[in-house]
């Protein structure tokens, strides 16, 4: 049995897809289809609007196994909330490995870290580093001033900056405007570092859509529900 998201909308944001383990196939409304694989990732601007569904890859769901990834969602300005949809299927060959002093490393998805610069593209300045630590090993990261940051610890232990020890899952906000972010692995971690600039707008959230006002959430439904934003066959 396959397992997944059925068919649903988006409008507003973009969807990130991280995957370590097992595979996701997906397909929307305007046609466009695709899978991903361990290593890889998916970033989808919804933009205007898109119907689609997420599932179980047909090989991973055939064969089974451990499926461990995350999704993120990223806040669009207001200028783009409309802007057309699109999909960056990130391979996990193009994605640059970074090797930090103390023995952590760092896949580099967006932005910048140590000269090397992520293949994803974004409408507003974002780093998203994957990062890993072995247990023992500690790395201090340079963020921009200006930027909110957020640390995921999702699995092991470690101290995030000043926070003192903490096990993961956990989410851990920073105050603005530090430049170094530390991090000790007490055990072997895996982390996501994700810094952005605030885009200082109002946010009107509602199910799948994010959007600056209510009134731009009542017509995204009813844009869905009247089928503006398509369907799947």
């Amino acid at each position: 049995q396959r397992r997944g998201v059925a068919e649903h909308p988006h409008r507003g944001f973009e969807t990130v897809t991280i995957l370590w383990e097992g595979g996701v196939d997906h397909r929307d409304s305007g046609g466009a289809s695709g899978s991903i694989g361990p290593g890889d990732v998916q970033w989808m601007t919804a933009g205007s609007g898109v119907v689609h569904e997420e599932f179980h890859s047909r090989t991973f769901a055939e064969q089974g196994g451990t499926f461990h990834g995350v999704q993120l969602w990223v806040n669009l300005p207001a200028k783009d909330k409309l802007t057309a949809p699109r999909y960056q299927d990130l391979r996990a060959a193009e994605i640059p490995i970074v090797s930090l002093p103390g023995g952590a490393t760092a896949r580099v998805i967006a932005g910048e870290l140590a000269g090397e610069h992520g293949p994803g593209q974004t409408f507003t300045p974002i780093n998203l580093w994957d990062v890993t630590l072995p247990a023992g090993a500690r790395a201090e990261l340079e963020v921009p001033a200006d930027h909110a940051t957020l640390v995921a610890l999702l699995e092991g232990t470690a101290t995030i900056a000043d926070g003192g020890q903490a096990d993961g899952p956990r989410l851990f906000v920073l105050n603005p405007g530090g430049e170094r972010l530390t991090l000790a692995a007490q055990g072997d971690v895996r982390l996501l570092v994700m810094t952005g600039e605030p885009l200082g707008e109002p946010v009107a959230a509602h199910g799948p859509f994010v959007m600056n006002t209510r009134e731009e959430i009542v017509q995204a439904v009813q844009d869905f529900q009247t089928g503006k934003l398509g369907r799947l066959s």
